[in-house]
């Protein structure tokens, strides 16, 4: 098994990507690339990198909504921005979208190793989606779910989940009052975002809403044209 620290690089500019890329290999590093915001997303969440090299201006998004996706259901991943956006908003909105780092087009590949080396050697203990849950979580007032039993309870009553309920709930619940984006979801708990895992994922936010539905306190929200929040 190789021992080689991964980096995701998210950068549409082929030359400057495979320019980066080699050096970073030649480094020791294991690198994947992807031109596009789309495929840097499934990648991102098929191989789960211990870093992020994201460009800010990408072909079909802008690299700063592409973090807060990531951001949604990963707060631990480093992310360090590559771009030639300088001003002082653009550095502010670099971080405020989840950003560890920020290095400015162009740059050196000595700079650029010292910081990626700065960023995945620091200890995180961030709660992230992944980690494990086997403490009892109260849900508004009147429920309690125990992920590791997939089982809620309601006023001594008891719903058994099925694994991906479970899984799903326990994902509202890491992000709960925070706007999750649809396709994060999907990503992150069926691996794709195809037509058919959408139509699945409505129905199991339906079965969810119908379990928590004794409690006014509880609501999951749709966020038009984004996604779902719990709201609790």
């Amino acid at each position: 098994m190789s021992n080689k620290r991964t980096i995701l690089f998210v950068e549409d500019e082929l030359n400057l990507a495979e320019i980066v890329r080699e050096s970073l290999e030649s480094r020791g590093f294991a690198v994947t690339h992807c031109a596009t915001a789309s495929a840097g997303l499934e990648a991102y969440y098929a191989q789960r990198p211990e870093i992020i090299l994201l460009d800010v201006m990408l072909p079909d998004a802008d690299g700063f909504a592409w973090a807060r996706q990531v951001r949604a259901t990963d707060m631990e991943t480093p992310i360090l921005f590559l771009t030639a956006k300088s001003l002082p908003q653009d550095v502010v909105t670099g971080f405020e979208s989840g950003g560890n780092d920020y290095l400015k087009k162009p740059f050196s590949m000595e700079e650029l190793v010292v910081r990626i080396k700065a960023l995945i050697s620091k200890n995180r203990t961030v709660i992230t989606p992944d980690a494990d849950t086997t403490t009892p979580v109260g849900i508004g007032q009147q429920y309690v779910f125990l992920y590791h039993q997939a089982l809620l309870q309601h006023h001594g009553q008891t719903i058994s989940l099925t694994a991906r309920e479970a899984e799903l709930l326990k994902l509202f619940l890491l992000n709960r009052n925070q706007v999750m984006d649809r396709k994060s979801i999907l990503l992150h708990i069926w691996g794709n975002d195809d037509f058919f895992t959408g139509r699945s994922l409505d129905v199991f936010i339906t079965r969810l809403r119908k379990y928590l539905s004794q409690d006014p306190a509880v609501k999951i929200m749709n966020i038009r044209g984004v996604g779902y929040k719990l709201v609790s």
